[in-house]
């Protein structure tokens, strides 16, 4: 199976996760957001991967350092789980809506780290939790995954549909990219050899 657990400890958080990419869609959070708890979860559910995140970080200053590391170490845990990548799919895209939202991601397990994120969002924050950052958390995720991904939030008027749909999508993306391709069985599914 494809699986990894990953610790990271800084003077701003303590991060774990244990991630297995051939799953069901298993998850336990406890990062002290609710939010992102729920997002994540979509991510799990939409991907068929189980991930067990433990966070605990500075959430009295804000949750920016918080929501930054939890994405920097599941790419971590991503990087290590994914392996050499070889006989997979490599690409992967969804569409998915939500009542009115709409979103689109494209990702590729690229080996080079690059995001392109594309939402405006209806209002700043979705409850307490602050939209911006949603860009924070995939932005420390395609650094250490060093995967290719592009957001595109499509049409939207209620920002919870908004978010959903971008975390469903990426989970689904995750999904198709991390499959087997049976006619690439041990290729490298790159031109250069290497991913």
């Amino acid at each position: 199976m494809r699986s990894a657990k990953v610790t990271r400890n800084t003077l701003e958080t303590q991060i774990s996760i244990e991630l297995n990419l051939d799953g069901t869609g298993k998850s336990s959070f406890e990062t002290g957001l609710p939010f992102l708890d729920h997002m994540l979860d979509q991510v799990a559910r939409h991907g068929l991967i189980d991930i067990c995140i433990a966070a605990k970080g500075d959430l009295h200053i804000d949750a920016h350092h918080t929501v930054e590391d939890i994405g920097i170490t599941l790419g971590q845990a991503f990087a290590k789980a994914a392996g050499d990548k070889k006989g997979l799919t490599r690409y992967g895209h969804a569409y998915v809506p939500l009542d009115e939202a709409l979103s689109r991601v494209v990702l590729d397990l690229s080996g080079r780290p690059g995001l392109a994120f594309n939402c405006e969002f209806t209002r700043a924050t979705i409850g307490e939790f602050d939209v911006d950052l949603f860009h924070e958390f995939f932005q420390g995720f395609v650094n250490h995954a060093l995967v290719t991904l592009h957001i595109d939030n499509l049409a939207g008027k209620n920002a919870h549909h908004q978010a959903e749909t971008i975390f469903k999508a990426f989970g689904r993306a995750l999904r198709m990219a991390l499959t087997a391709d049976p006619r690439m069985a041990g290729m490298m599914p790159s031109t250069k050899g290497s991913l």
